[in-house]
Order: structure tokens, then C-alpha cells, then sequence
């Protein structure tokens, strides 16, 4: 791979001097500016800067981070823009990619992980930090535990008594009054309410109709 010129937007010197040092060490990569905001990015490439990378933060005066991705993606579309802000929330970083960033970055991500963001995407690839994919891993997790899965009763082996005492047992009935209504003695309304829960793998009852619930079989 050619060295790779990079131009830095971030407005806190410290951080700046950071990356800048930890980039310029690298034999593959050239820091050949770095600026406080948007503003001066595009002075810069306007003036005919030619640059392959620019990494900048979302939260800047003058021009922000979401707008310079947006006008550099317009006007300078073989330029690469990676963010790397403090900012996670997964709105600016839909909004970041959607305006044509190349990735994003959190600001605690470890200097490997930096490098090789720079290099996937000057290889054409986009990429997200793993903080932030394992974040949205984790929440579609949350959310499909959470969603039902309207379960055909047949997967489960049920029988049409079983589904009678069940739709029974979410209306509140006891074993003695379900037992009356289906005209069975209790020991066998006892006997179908055991073998759903050990159909649904549930640990009692009140988790039995916690699953019936959350998968359909009772309304």
C-alpha cells in the first residue's frame, strides 16, 4: 500500500498531538495536517490539498464533523472520512455513515484497532469500531428475547386438552374449578398443567403463562 495522507479535524490539541504521534510512526502513514475544525478541512482541500484519509470528531465549532462528512462526500468523493468522537449514540452514527463516513470510531478504541480501521478503508471497506458493533449486538439481543415468538402449538407436542387447561390457567382458574369446567377430576387437570410445564420448560406456573403469552398460545 502507498503511504496514506491523512488530515486530522479534532478541536482538543492533546488529543490531536496523540493521534498525530501515534499515525506519523507508522511507516505506511503521513500526517499532513491537522485542524481544529471543519471549516479548515475545507479550506484546505479547496486550496488543493491532496489527501486520502481524514479522521474527524462530530462535536466542533465552526463546520461539525456530520456536516464536513456530508460536503467532502459531495465534492471530494474519493477521500475517506473515519470519525472518531466520544459520541456513541447510535444515532450520529447512522447519521455518520448515511452522510458517507467510512467508519466510526470511539475515542477509547486502542491504537491497533485504529490502524487497521484506516487501512480496511482505504481498501474500500467501511467499518465500526467493536465497542459500538458488540453494543448493537447485544441490544437486538435485548429485543428478540423480548419479542414473541408465536409458536405453532404442534412444536411443542400439545394436545387439545392441554391447550383447554392452559387458555384456563390464564383466565386465573384453579386445578379444582378447571377441573369442574372440563368435567376431569383434579389429579388429571394437575397431570396436564405438569406436562406443560415440562413441555415449555418452564419452572412453574406463573412462568407457564409468561411463555404462553409471549409466544401466542394464549391471548
Amino acid at each position: 500500500m502507498a503511504e496514506v495522507k491523512i488530515l486530522l479535524a479534532e478541536d482538543h490539541l492533546v488529543v490531536r498531538n496523540g493521534i498525530k504521534l501515534l499515525l506519523d510512526s507508522q511507516q505506511d502513514f503521513q500526517v499532513i495536517g491537522d485542524v481544529n475544525n471543519g471549516r479548515e478541512v475545507l479550506d484546505l482541500l479547496d486550496n488543493g490539498l491532496a489527501v486520502d484519509v481524514i479522521i474527524t470528531d462530530i462535536g466542533m465549532q465552526e463546520v461539525d464533523g456530520l456536516q464536513l462528512i456530508r460536503e467532502v462526500s459531495e465534492r471530494y468523493p474519493h477521500i475517506k472520512v473515519l470519525v472518531l468522537t466520544m459520541l456513541d449514540c447510535d444515532q450520529h452514527v447512522a447519521r455518520a455513515f448515511e452522510y458517507g463516513a467510512k467508519g466510526y470510531l470511539i475515542k477509547n478504541v486502542g491504537a491497533e484497532e485504529m490502524l487497521f480501521a484506516i487501512q480496511h478503508v482505504m481498501r474500500g471497506g467501511r467499518y465500526l469500531c467493536e465497542e459500538l458493533s458488540m453494543g448493537f449486538i447485544e441490544k437486538a439481543i435485548v429485543r428478540n428475547n423480548n419479542q414473541p415468538v408465536n409458536l405453532d402449538p404442534t412444536e411443542l407436542d400439545l394436545t387439545s386438552r392441554e391447550l383447554e387447561v392452559l387458555e384456563l390457567l390464564g383466565e386465573g382458574y384453579t386445578n379444582l374449578e378447571i377441573s369442574k369446567k372440563l368435567f376431569l377430576s383434579k389429579r388429571t387437570v394437575e397431570g396436564h398443567r405438569q406436562n406443560l410445564i415440562d413441555k415449555t420448560k418452564s419452572k412453574n406456573t406463573p412462568a407457564l403463562i409468561k411463555f404462553a403469552v409471549q409466544n401466542g398460545l394464549i391471548h
